[in-house]
Order: structure tokens, then C-alpha cells, then sequence
């Protein structure tokens, strides 16, 4: 490992991740090492004490290069161009203080489980997902910075292992999905679980937005390290799928199936809960990860969080596709 970080494995209360610590600035130095080290610790590192992105964002952005060979630029990808960063467009804005920003997910009712814990596993705990698993190619990694967090009891990001789910699956859970494919869809197209249990017609799709199939075992392209990779409630297709092959809807066998998974996969020995102080980064691997927002009180607690997202290595069967979400008149 490189003399320009110190690594401690796993994070606190949790069985992966790493706790990374550099030894000088990101100003001085951008740190060697930090690609190899998040795939050693199972796809999430917790950088704290990063204090001068706050005071140049750019630093975040030249970070986030150090992952892979492209970092998504906001501007031509998102209709709210209100949480885009001003000055660095690579910067996606997660917070409650700009006009018509996404409200914090609901609490979960029951807000704590029967032994007081914060609840974590699926389905007391929704909102399970990976980075933009409705494109092909899906992104690699996510790096998320805390400028204003709410407070550490309140607005936790939950991380879930693929890698220690799949390992542990039963055997015939194991044979069940090898080859099987997951229908992932863009929120906001109205094929969610929510929108097909109420009976509502989704409305037509623009080319460019049409659900796209993954697999639901993926081979991680630089560990080779089989992970679950699927999601649940807002970001799977309930009317077509939620698996290709399997019988679609919400209360379909697909259904049934998803729900086993989401439930075991999201069991408390494999998750990590964040509670975030100002200036800590994340970093995580949208290839073998799962996360999840929980409630914080926005009318009381003001919340911003910086995201980036980078793109490159994706895995071999991805290779030579063209991007699904972007319109076809303007790809490249």
C-alpha cells in the first residue's frame, strides 16, 4: 500500500469497508493507492477529515478522476439543473436547501426495530438501490462528501455488501440466479412497485429511457469477485419485470424471488451505517454495493451533501455498447 494513505479494515461495526487516512493534503498531493485499496476493502472506503473540499470543490472533482477515466458531467444529464454545482458541474447537489430538491425518504414505520436498532433490512427499510443500475453501461464508482450533514442520530447512509450476501446464499438460491437477468428502470418513468400495486399506466417511453436488463450475479471486472447486484421498490421495473423470463408484476413469482433477495441481502451482518460529521467522503462501488438514505427532519435540519460519479471500467460484457440513456441524435 502506498506511504501517502494508512489503511484500517473493516469500518467500525461492520465486516468490509476501510477507514483511509492521507498524509498530506489534497492540495499537496492527490493520494496514490486509493483504486486498489477500495477494491481490497470490498468496495467502500470512509476518508474523514476532508475539510478542504468545502473550500475548493475542484479538489472532489480531481479526486474523483483518480477512480476511473470519466466523471459524469451533470449539464447534459439531468433536467434540475438547480443541483448542479455553479462552479464544478460534475457536482451533484444532494440537499433539502435549493428550491425543489428531493425530499429525505419517509421514516420507516416502525421508526426502530423491536431491540432499538436503526432498521436496515428490506422491507422494514426501502429505498435499496445502486447508482443508475437503468443504464448500460452502469457507472463504477460514487464519491459522496459531507458539506452540511444533518445530525450523526439522523440522515445515516446504509451500505449493504453483494459480495458477502452472494457468498452466503443458499445453494439453490445460488442456481436460481445464476444466469438470471434483473429489469432495472429509470425513477421517474412510473414503473415502480409503488405505481404498478395502484394500478397506474405508465407513461410512454422516450427510447432513450426504456429499462434495461443486467445480471443479477455480477463478476466484479478487477477483483473477479461475484456480487449480488439488484435493487427494489423505485428502481426495478414492476410491469415487465421485475426479472426477464419470470412472471412480471408485483405479485408475480419475479416478486416473491426479489423480495428474498432484498431481504437477505440487506441482513444486518452485511451492512455498514454511516453517520455522517462534516467533511467525511465516501466512497463506494456502485459493482458489488447496495445503499440507502434514512429520514433526517427537513423542516428543522438543513442538509448538503456533494456527489460525484465515475465511469470506465464497467466489466467485459458491457464492452462496445453504445450508451442506453443518452438519445440516439446526440450520441457520440
Amino acid at each position: 500500500m502506498s506511504v501517502s494513505i494508512e489503511v484500517a479494515q473493516p469500518l467500525p461495526g461492520a465486516a468490509f469497508g476501510a477507514t483511509v487516512r492521507l498524509a498530506r493534503s489534497l492540495a499537496a498531493e492527490m493520494p496514490i493507492g486509493l483504486p486498489e485499496a477500495l477494491a481490497q476493502a470490498g468496495g467502500l472506503l470512509l476518508i474523514p477529515g476532508m475539510d478542504e473540499i468545502s473550500r475548493a470543490p475542484e479538489l472532489l472533482v480531481r479526486l474523483s478522476r483518480q477512480f476511473g477515466s470519466e466523471v459524469e458531467d451533470y449539464r447534459h444529464l439531468l433536467t434540475g439543473q438547480h443541483l448542479v454545482h455553479e462552479a464544478q458541474p460534475e457536482i451533484y447537489l444532494v440537499t433539502n436547501t435549493v428550491p425543489g430538491a428531493r425530499p429525505p425518504p419517509a421514516r420507516p414505520e416502525p421508526p426502530l426495530t423491536a431491540d432499538g436498532l436503526l432498521p436496515v433490512q428490506y422491507p422494514h427499510r426501502k429505498g435499496w438501490h445502486t447508482d443508475q443500475s437503468y443504464r448500460r453501461p452502469p457507472p463504477d464508482i460514487s464519491l459522496f462528501y459531507a458539506v452540511t450533514p444533518a445530525d450523526r442520530t439522523r440522515g445515516q447512509t446504509l451500505f449493504a455488501s453483494g459480495i458477502l450476501a452472494y457468498e452466503a446464499l443458499p445453494a439453490h438460491l445460488k442456481a436460481r440466479v445464476e444466469a438470471l437477468q434483473g429489469l432495472h428502470a429509470q425513477p421517474g418513468t412510473g414503473r415502480g412497485r409503488k405505481e404498478a400495486l395502484a394500478g397506474q399506466t405508465p407513461r410512454p417511453f422516450a427510447p432513450h429511457e426504456r429499462s434495461q436488463s443486467q445480471p443479477v450475479v455480477r463478476a466484479h471486472p478487477v477483483t473477479g469477485q461475484r456480487a449480488l447486484y439488484l435493487c427494489e421498490y423505485g428502481q426495478m421495473d414492476w410491469f415487465d419485470g421485475p426479472f426477464v423470463g419470470m412472471q412480471p408484476g408485483p405479485h408475480g413469482d419475479g416478486a416473491a424471488l426479489l423480495d428474498e433477495l432484498m431481504s437477505h441481502y440487506t441482513q444486518p451482518r452485511f451492512v455498514y451505517a454511516h453517520e455522517w460529521s462534516a467533511g467525511d467522503l465516501l466512497v463506494w462501488d456502485n459493482r458489488c454495493l447496495v445503499h440507502a438514505a434514512t429520514w433526517y427532519d427537513a423542516e428543522k435540519e438543513q442538509r448538503l451533501m456533494w456527489r460525484t460519479t465515475v465511469r470506465g471500467n464497467p466489466g467485459a460484457i458491457y464492452a462496445g455498447e453504445r450508451r442506453s440513456w443518452i438519445p440516439e441524435a446526440v450520441a457520440v
